[in-house]
């Protein structure tokens, strides 16, 4: 079986994450899979997807596509609105372009199915009706909740020969707005053998912050997350603030871990802007800058509490999957998609997202109690082997993959 992989961006965000894991272990299961992939811009994961014989190549999306999207548009109201329209106006010739040249990738690259990665590559599907393959869409997203999307993919539906969800919850809305499309349910998986508990290196990671040593008993609590504004990187600072007010006398250390790694518009913090909330906040020297870490592994093990913060519903939240593997003890948002597997108090401690004030208490709560952080972290690394593991999450999309192909591409 020949099978094309499309993802829009050639970095490392967590859906090409999951993508790398699949990649990884598919082989694995069947070891006479062909394996291909077109990114829309270079980047780690195709050199990744190489090393791992991927087949792999860029076709460059133009820039105004590949910074084009309305995942902001919740937050920026009206002015977001008619501001995304301008930007929009020039993408019609700019589509067309690039979806000849697509088409012509797709068609000498001869697949037996094609796997959509992204929100941009199920769009730029239509480039490729006619050719007759089977096309799968790897659902990350609540399309459901952008607007435009919502309606394009709507109208492109029959594209589709199935869609893969990340969670339930992101099947649900998915089956909403894909119609007829068959929606199969396939939460993400990590590697567990590297993602696996070790002895932490706090002073690596103060390091990487560009902080000093912090003194011996410091507890070391951390956000790892692209700097996406609905991440909760706000909601994170305010509780630390509060919970420095509350208890003054806990050693503990703050750490954001990550970059805004997409080009979307609009849709990021910056910097700066992050760096000005610590000022506000009187955090200045309690809160470490950590850029993005392409192997994040050692980042987990060197926390004493891993935090997910999102504001808002997440599909899954790959990094809860790695830290709970590394047996991080875990404060998570309520609304993501991987705590559709975790039991409050037994795996982690969930929390409704976007009220400080409640991760504040969490988190108290947590450093107070060191036989707590034992026991969440020793049931977070089973219950992640058992239900998060990157074989199983092959094995399940394989198997969409041979109810769309004929026998003989498996045989």
């Amino acid at each position: 079986m020949r099978i094309l992989f499309l993802n829009p961006v050639g970095i490392l965000g967590g859906a090409e994450r999951a993508l790398v894991d699949l990649l990884a272990c598919l082989r694995t299961q069947d070891p006479g899979l062909s394996l291909h992939l077109i990114a829309g811009t270079d980047g780690p994961l195709v050199e990744t997807a190489r090393g791992l014989g991927v087949e792999a190549r860029v076709l460059a999306l133009p820039d105004r596509l590949s910074a084009l999207g309305d995942s902001g548009l919740r937050e920026q109201g009206r002015a977001g609105l008619f501001r995304f329209a301008r930007e929009l106006a020039p993408t019609p010739l700019l589509l067309t372009r690039y979806g000849l040249d697509l088409r012509r990738a797709v068609r000498d690259a001869a697949p037996d199915l094609l796997h959509s990665n992204g929100i941009k590559t199920h769009l730029l599907s239509a480039a490729t009706t006619g050719l007759p393959v089977p096309r799968v869409w790897h659902v990350h997203d609540f399309l459901g909740e952008r607007p435009l999307v919502r309606r394009a993919l709507s109208g492109l539906h029959p594209l589709a020969s199935a869609a893969i969800a990340n969670s339930q919850a992101v099947g649900d809305d998915a089956r909403m707005v894909l119609g007829k499309v068959p929606v199969h349910v396939v939460p993400n998986g990590v590697d567990v053998e590297r993602f696996s508990p070790a002895a932490g290196d706090g002073a690596h990671l103060d390091a990487l912050a560009g902080l000093p040593p912090a003194p011996p008993g410091t507890l070391r609590v951390g956000l790892v997350a692209t700097y996406a504004r609905w991440k909760g990187h706000d909601v994170f600072l305010e509780a630390a603030a509060l919970l420095a007010r509350q208890a003054p006398a806990l050693p503990v250390r703050f750490y954001l871990v990550g970059a805004p790694l997409y080009r979307t518009a609009g849709s990021q913090f910056t910097d700066a802007e992050l760096r000005e909330q610590v000022e506000r906040h009187g955090l200045t020297g309690r809160v470490g800058f950590v850029p993005f870490q392409p192997e994040p592994a050692r980042v987990y093990r060197a926390l004493d509490v891993f935090v997910h913060a999102s504001t808002r519903r997440e599909p899954f939240g790959l990094t809860i999957a790695e830290a709970l593997a590394c047996g991080r003890a875990a404060v998570i948002s309520k609304s993501s998609g991987a705590a559709e597997a975790l039991r409050d108090g037994e795996d982690v401690l969930a929390i409704e997202p976007g009220n400080a004030n409640t991760l504040a208490a969490a988190l108290r709560r947590l450093l107070e109690d060191e036989a707590l952080r034992d026991t969440l972290a020793r049931a977070a690394r089973h219950t992640a082997v058992r239900r998060f593991s990157r074989e199983r999450y092959a094995r399940d999309i394989l198997a969409v993959y041979r109810s769309l192909v004929p026998a003989r591409g498996h045989s």
